[in-house]
Formats: structure tokens, C-alpha cells, sequence
């Protein structure tokens, strides 16, 4: 018997273990995301389901075992949410990844979808990829800061109005490490 509060896991480390319904989900969720008002990567929506998919499609295509994992999370085949890790290849910092596009869909907020993900994460950066450190840059103002916390995660630094989203909104981009994996 499984446990519907919780969200089914799943590690994908190469564009061919992407079917196209799950690139539509990917797709459909980012759009919601952002369009939402969610800090996800399209600073400036509406968005649309083109514009999207453009890009999610170059985020599939540049998964790599060696380097990179994008983690979902779904209940009962529906997709709840995704993050993205990345490694970069330089001998000088490949003990260390960085954390992309973490997002759940609106209407599945509230049941853990992303601390889910972000653990889930922190095994696959540990176990798969032998990684030391985590990095991520997050929105500031959101509360994200808040979140990640709660998940071990500290604040390093920012970037005092590094992002202007309307010329009366401008945030820190706000830098954040998880070095206990």
C-alpha cells in the first residue's frame, strides 16, 4: 500500500528518459509557475507553452550522467514538481553542484513537494555524483530564504539589487550553501 501524501520520486539523468508526455508535464509546470508569480527562471510573465518548452527542451537536452540530474516529483503519474542539479566539469570546482529551477505546480503547494525534491536532491549530489557542496541563487523577497533554512541550507551572501523586476521592484539575489551532504 503506498502513501498518497507523499509525492513518487524520480532521477533522470539523460534526455531519453524523457517521454514526451513528461516534457509536456515539465513544460505545463513552468508555465504555471511563472505565470503565477513564481521565481522560476521567466522573470517576466505571462509566458506561453512555446516559449516554455524552448527552453525546456534545451534544459533535457543538456542533462548529462556525469554532470547533471533532473529530479521530479508526482502524485499518482501527475507531475507535482521538478528541480534541476548541475556540475560543472571544471577539475578547479567539480566538488560542487548548483541547484536550477526549483518549482512546484500552485495547486500542489502545501504537501511537501519541494522539501521532498530538495532531499531527494541532496542524496542524488551525495551518492551519484559524489558532490561536497551545494550552491543556488534565490530571489530575494520571496521568502525562499526562509524555506531553504528549514532544509539546512545557509545564506553566504547576495547580490544587493542584482534583480529588477519593474523599476519599482528590484531584489537581492540572495546566495545560498549546503556544505553538510
Amino acid at each position: 500500500m503506498t502513501d498518497d501524501s507523499l509525492p513518487e520520486l524520480a532521477r533522470i539523468s539523460d534526455v531519453h528518459e524523457v517521454r514526451p508526455a513528461l516534457r509536456d508535464q515539465l513544460t505545463d509546470c513552468w508555465t504555471e509557475v511563472t505565470n503565477s508569480g513564481g521565481a522560476a527562471g521567466f522573470p517576466f510573465p505571462p509566458v506561453d507553452h512555446e516559449q516554455v518548452a524552448a527552453v525546456v527542451d534545451e534544459l533535457l537536452g543538456s542533462l548529462d550522467p556525469r554532470r547533471s540530474r533532473l529530479v521530479t516529483a508526482a502524485f499518482g503519474g501527475v507531475l507535482a514538481g521538478w528541480v534541476v542539479l548541475r556540475r560543472d566539469p571544471h577539475r578547479l570546482v567539480e566538488h560542487w553542484g548548483t541547484v536550477h529551477h526549483l518549482q512546484t505546480r500552485p495547486g500542489l503547494r502545501g504537501r511537501g513537494v519541494g522539501s521532498a525534491l530538495m532531499r531527494e536532491l541532496r542524496e542524488v549530489a551525495r551518492d551519484e555524483l559524489g558532490l561536497e557542496q551545494l550552491h543556488l541563487a534565490a530571489r530575494g523577497g520571496e521568502g525562499l530564504e526562509d524555506f531553504y533554512g528549514r532544509l539546512g541550507w545557509r545564506e553566504v551572501g547576495r547580490w544587493p539589487g542584482a534583480l529588477r523586476l519593474a523599476p519599482d521592484d528590484t531584489r537581492d539575489e540572495v546566495l545560498m550553501l549546503l556544505d553538510a551532504l
